[in-house]
């Protein structure tokens, strides 16, 4: 049986209400209830492994090689005995390309039997009908099939060579084998963003659900990010299309499109350290998942305590939930809808966290961008990539 939302506070509002049911008067108070943050995180993002078989240009965490110091299976296990401990509702699988780790249906398994729902991507490579099968009969469990374009050579140009004929694999094996509504997790790039209508309806052929992620300027997205992100003006149409389509998923991706008029479904607000977190392949813990750097990791599962005591008692998950003010954006009357956008974002272009979105949908972030010097935004790190041509993936 897989999961039936993206979590207790889905993208479809709070609570998994759906639609405009969640933007309630009550969605404020419980907002800023999460603010000062959770005795345990509502979503928590586990990279199992750095290492992956594609090399996507906009990889969060430029993945490509295994990393010599990944958590054990033992570790991993010690891991998920925390999480059932602290009343994880759910964790939430990524990599790199987590089913290349032997030990990860065990690891599944392991979750669920200690009622640890697992909702994990997958470039769906791997997934092959028997997998689909042992997958369909698995209680608790949710498949996202990572696919950037409705045809080969949108997506292809971003995630490799192939890449569109092996997702599409994957969902015709999870569909033959009964499982569920499984996920079709897109990252919305201009390349893709008028195809958003095509990939509705491949969602709706496989009786699947389509999730809409924003990019990041993080990991080789940091490189790519200036080419890829959607213009000011697809940024209005994708908030428009979104309005229309409130039963589409997107994780509080686009809470910054908010600006612009009637808020999207979801709670609207920057959950690193409060409600979210990311435990990195080798146990290392950060306050998002976009943001692997060392002014963000909060700790290590490995210290004394292990993940509980960092989430609970790390100095930079308390810094988070303290009040913020706005900043430089206090004088917009579009704070309390945008919350001054995505940490990340802000982060890895140069931009004062305090400051605007990059993206934001009135321009101020744009104009900061035109006074960040050149080498100016931190550095994503050297990372786990494989040299590819870009050239030869393109072919």
């Amino acid at each position: 049986m897989p999961l039936s939302s993206s979590g207790p506070l889905s993208s479809s509002g709070p609570a998994g209400s759906s639609g405009r049911a969640g933007r309630s008067a009550g969605r404020t108070g419980l907002t800023e209830q999460l603010k000062r943050g959770l005795e345990a995180p509502i979503c928590l993002t586990w990279e199992l492994t750095y290492g992956c078989n594609l090399a996507c240009i906009h990889c969060l965490s430029s993945s490509g090689r295994r990393d010599p110091r990944e958590l054990s299976t033992a570790e991993a296990r010690a891991v998920i005995d925390e999480l059932a401990e602290m009343q994880v509702f759910y964790v939430n699988i990524g990599g790199g390309e987590p089913t290349i780790r032997s030990d990860f249906y065990p690891l599944i398994a392991y979750a669920v039997s200690r009622g640890v729902g697992v909702k994990f991507s997958t470039n769906g490579s791997t997934l092959t009908p028997a997998r689909a099968g042992e997958l369909a009969g698995m209680d608790y469990v949710d498949v996202q099939i990572s696919l950037d374009g409705a045809d080969a050579a949108t997506n292809d140009a971003v995630r490799g060579r192939g890449s569109y004929e092996a997702a599409r694999a994957a969902m015709d094996n999870l569909a033959a084998a009964g499982f569920g509504p499984f996920k079709i997790s897109v990252v919305v790039t201009r390349e893709n963003v008028d195809q958003l209508d095509a990939l509705w309806e491949m969602a709706l052929s496989y009786r699947a659900q389509l999730r809409l992620t924003r990019l990041r300027p993080s990991g080789r997205g940091a490189d790519t990010w200036s080419l890829l992100h959607p213009t000011a003006a697809q940024q209005v149409d994708l908030y428009t299309w979104l309005v229309a389509h409130p039963d589409v998923l997107t994780g509080d991706s686009f809470f910054h499109l908010s600006a612009l008029g009637e808020p999207l479904p979801g709670l609207n607000l920057c959950g690193a350290g409060r409600v979210v977190c990311l435990i990195d392949p080798v146990g290392d813990v950060y306050a998002c998942p976009f943001v692997l750097h060392d002014e963000f990791k909060a700790g290590s599962v490995r210290d004394p305590g292990g993940f509980a005591a960092v989430w609970r008692s790390s100095a930079l998950f308390t810094s988070l939930r303290e009040p913020a003010s706005a900043g430089a954006c206090a004088s917009c009357g579009s704070y309390d809808a945008c919350q001054g956008g995505c940490m990340a974002a802000k982060f890895f272009t140069g931009l004062p966290l305090d400051g605007p979105d990059p993206e934001c949908v009135h321009g101020h972030g744009e104009a900061l961008l035109a006074g960040v010097p050149a080498g100016g935004a931190p550095s994503p790190g050297p990372g786990h990539s494989v040299p590819v041509s870009l050239s030869a993936r393109r072919r």
